[in-house]
């Protein structure tokens, strides 16, 4: 697989120091922060001016990965107009899960291969017991960053989005839209509390901490979101539903459909999935923010459910 991936210009090498970028900001830096957190909060409450802000940056940045990344640039369920779809980008950008045309081409790859070789990040790439399956969750949520020798071409996956002016701008300016997913939230809780203090201590919740929590939260959907869970649907991978995710996800934990109809603007299709991500582009189409939504008609939920000989998953752009 991996000659036919080079051959057919899907995946590009990744050079070390890239790698070992990846390893200090991705995989090492998000759990320390957590570690730190837990040190900080040890016999004292977070402040309500800190946790406000990290909530504010948390829901900010969770819209922008799942409605904006996800749902509107990768799989283009809906469109919109310009200043809505650059917003979108630009919160997506602020999760600091890399520049927009990237992750979509990763998550454009893991559809075409999902669970299968050439999934960038599977959960069973090394087998389906034990410390195997262990190893393949610290993978999926993690590891891959660092142990992947090759990383999605965008040229190959994602021409559309390198067709974008806007898009490709917001590639361009991601080292600033990362030093600005810290400041803002600093410079809002100095302000807010006119104080250093206040701006130091917003830095680490809202900006370090909120940071780690919102790569392990949508991270999850890739590795528990494919190993445990419900099938509703039956597809030919292990994609699946994990209400916990689906929480704090706003909806993508709702992950087994998402796996039958990529493009479908709404993830939790049936009764008590609630999916706060679908309902925000909902609000969109009504307020004219958002058309040509893809919106999964009761009959062909039905179809898919009844007629395992067509839950197929289709082209996943």
């Amino acid at each position: 697989m991996a000659e036919a991936d080079r051959s057919m210009g899907e995946t590009l090498p990744v050079s070390g120091t890239r790698r070992h970028a990846y390893l200090a900001v991705l995989v090492v830096l998000p759990p320390l922060a957590l570690v730190a957190a837990v040190a900080a909060v040890w016999g004292r409450a977070v402040g309500p001016v800190d946790l406000l802000l990290a909530l504010a940056m948390y829901t900010v940045n969770i819209f922008g990965i799942s409605v904006g990344y996800h749902r509107l640039l990768t799989h283009r369920s809906f469109k919109c107009p310009r200043p809505v779809r650059v917003g979108f980008a630009l919160a997506g950008a602020l999760a600091l899960e890399g520049p927009p045309s990237l992750w979509a081409a990763e998550h454009r790859r893991h559809h075409k291969y999902s669970d299968k070789p050439g999934d960038p990040h599977s959960p069973w790439v090394y087998g389906d017991s034990g410390f195997a399956l262990l190893r393949g969750l610290l993978h999926a949520q993690v590891g891959w960053f660092y142990s992947a020798r090759r990383r999605s071409n965008r040229a190959h996956w994602v021409p559309d989005l390198l067709a974008d002016r806007d898009i490709r701008r917001v590639d361009a300016a991601y080292p600033a839209i990362t030093v600005a997913s810290f400041l803002l939230p600093a410079a809002a809780g100095g302000l807010i509390t006119w104080s250093w203090a206040g701006f130091w201590t917003a830095l680490f919740w809202a900006g370090l901490v909120r940071y780690a929590v919102v790569h392990h939260v949508t991270w999850s959907v890739n590795s528990i979101a494919h190993c445990f869970g419900d099938q509703d649907f039956p597809t030919r991978d292990r994609s699946s539903n994990v209400r916990w995710v689906a929480l704090l996800t706003f909806g993508e934990g709702w992950h087994n459909w998402h796996h039958i109809e990529p493009t479908s603007a709404r993830h939790g299709v049936l009764k008590g999935q609630t999916d706060p991500s679908a309902a925000l582009i909902r609000l969109l189409e009504r307020l004219g923010c958002a058309h040509d939504v893809h919106w999964p008609s009761q009959a062909r939920i039905e179809m898919r459910a009844n007629h395992p000989t067509a839950t197929r998953e289709p082209n996943a752009s």
